[in-house]
């Protein structure tokens, strides 16, 4: 699994998850669901994804991604 890859699934899970939290746990939940859809959007236009860098950092970038950016 490629980098792209493991951050859209990573995207995915917290999004699921805080949906999840917010219909049973509390509402304001949604506000995380709000900053990760604004990552995306953000990463869509400037090129940097914050969970690209987390990922390389933590070393789960995966096979042939060792580059910076």
């Amino acid at each position: 699994m490629g980098l792209e890859s493991r951050v859209r699934a990573v995207a995915g899970t917290f999004i699921l998850l805080s949906l999840a939290l917010a219909h049973w746990v509390d509402a304001r939940f949604l506000w995380f669901t709000a900053f990760v859809g604004a990552s995306l959007l953000l990463s869509a236009f400037t090129g940097r994804c914050l969970m690209e860098e987390i990922l390389r950092k933590l070393g789960l970038a995966g096979p042939g991604s060792n580059d910076p950016g």
